[in-house]
């Protein structure tokens, strides 16, 4: 059971009218989806699916809104304080009609949220005041006492943030909609312990990750699934060029003459399967090749899986506010860092990267206004390692790339190894659509069917329900 909503209307309406842009049909479509789930008294669990850029958060933040026009509260977590606060920027701006990206570095707005000043209003619709919250690991003691307190006292409608949210001292007054962003990232018990803040409270799971429909059937099986698969219009097309290591020199004048015009860029190292130590080492190494060799006028930083999270988000920080030209990197920036300012992607050793990962690596740039390049330098002379950088070079499209890269690497390999919930599949095939469709399908209407639970005919579908069931398993 869930507590269904009910929106109004004029808010919602309000809200889309002063988009400094229309909705897509996709996303209008997304959005439809979810409005049908939370007015139902059922808690909704749906996985919103989109490609980098595709305009996610502004479906997120219109879903929460629905939330606060029915006297509830909502919630955004996401896995970095970088990103939670990037989330309440794009929120706020918004909310007050602002393209988000429009915020430059060096500008005054730069720098909200404040640390100092975590708790905002903010007008909508000409009448409706709107309180967002920020509430991270770093804030002050004072100021997470008095998010805590807006929160327990339903003062604050929308808190974004990390997993501060489903700690012990974080109570809501009455959670109406949670928000999981990047849901991969957190664990099972993170995820549960945001349902638990509420009465069943409706949750919406986003990711950027492209998935293949027929791989996010059955790994989300037990989630109703939102795609939004077209970008907003003004999307930047991303020019994506492979270089070779003997043409570096001329990668590197590029990336200098990037940055005396004002940009940033970001430099990825190769992916070592090895260790994160070995990854780190690599990246340490490249940065003081970079920083003490080519550009020594220059600002890099260096950011790494070894740094202590503090000092992550700090690296990211200045980067963000236009302190640092070049970013050296491993791939702990390839999910949902968005700096409009950066224009120029470089990866290194590209071959080692599933086309997926590249990808999601290429969607760092071209967030802004600026014309936006992704470079990646090989030497394979592996004819699969090739075809895989030909098939980026030739389409900017997430959802044709991660079909590419099931067919050629496989769903376990597309997944990584941690993704235990991967499905050994006894007759189906992960590119066989029309199977797994109808496999839910059938599914659904055994669920619906009053009988299930007593007729006969179903009862060795019961026990092997039952057993699954019984491996004490927090499904979130």
């Amino acid at each position: 059971p869930g507590i269904p909503l009910s929106p109004q209307a004029s808010l919602l309406d309000e809200y889309q009218t002063n988009l400094p842009y229309q909705l897509t049909a996709a996303q209008q479509k997304a959005l439809t989806e979810i409005m049908s789930d939370v007015t139902k008294p059922v808690a909704m669990s749906r996985l919103l699916q989109g490609d980098v850029g595709s305009g996610k958060t502004v479906v997120a933040l219109a879903a929460l809104l629905v939330a606060v026009s029915s006297g509830l509260q909502g919630a955004l977590m996401a896995p970095t304080e970088v990103l939670a606060e990037q989330h309440y920027r794009t929120f706020e701006a918004l909310l007050q009609h602002r393209a988000p990206s429009s915020v430059e570095p060096g500008d005054s707005d730069a720098e909200t949220p404040s640390r100092d000043n975590p708790i905002r209003q903010v007008t909508i619709a000409g009448q409706r005041s709107i309180t967002l919250a920020l509430l991270t690991g770093s804030l002050s003691a004072k100021n997470r006492r008095n998010v805590h307190a807006g929160l327990s006292t339903g003062e604050i409608d929308i808190v974004v943030g990390t997993q501060a949210l489903v700690q012990t001292a974080t109570t809501f007054k009455r959670l109406g909609l949670a928000v999981v962003d990047e849901q991969h990232r957190f664990g099972v018990m993170q995820r549960g312990g945001l349902r638990q803040k509420g009465f069943n409270p409706h949750i919406l799971a986003m990711t950027a990750t492209p998935i293949p429909r027929s791989l996010a059937l059955t790994v989300y099986g037990d989630l109703d699934l939102s795609v939004i698969d077209t970008l907003p219009p003004g999307r930047q097309e991303i020019v994506t060029r492979v270089m070779s290591q003997n043409q570096m020199n001329k990668l590197y004048d590029f990336l200098r003459r990037q940055v005396q015009e004002g940009r940033q860029a970001y430099v990825i190292c190769p992916l070592i399967n090895e260790s994160d130590k070995l990854e780190s080492a690599a990246a340490i190494e490249q940065y003081s090749y970079l920083h003490e060799t080519v550009f020594p006028d220059l600002r890099l930083d260096l950011l790494h899986g070894a740094l202590h999270p503090k000092n992550k988000d700090a690296v990211m920080r200045s980067f963000r506010d236009g302190t640092v030209d070049i970013l050296v990197s491993t791939t702990v920036i390839e999910v949902g860092v968005d700096v409009p300012n950066a224009t120029v992607m470089v990866i290194l050793g590209a071959e080692r990267f599933g086309l997926s990962q590249l990808h999601q690596l290429r969607g760092r740039v071209g967030r802004g206004s600026h014309k936006s390049y992704c470079v990646v330098v090989s030497d394979s002379k592996s004819d699969d390692a090739r075809q895989r950088l030909h098939i980026l070079e030739s389409t900017n499209n997430g959802f044709e790339l991660a079909d590419h890269d099931m067919k050629m690497r496989g769903p376990g390999d597309f997944l990584g190894t941690n993704q235990s919930g991967l499905p050994q599949l006894q007759v189906a095939t992960l590119t066989n659509l029309s199977m797994l469709e109808s496999a839910r399908k059938e599914a659904q209407q055994l669920i619906s069917n009053e009988h299930f639970e007593t007729e006969t005919r179903y009862a060795a579908i019961r026990d092997r329900v039952n057993r699954l069931w019984s491996s004490n398993v927090e499904w979130s």
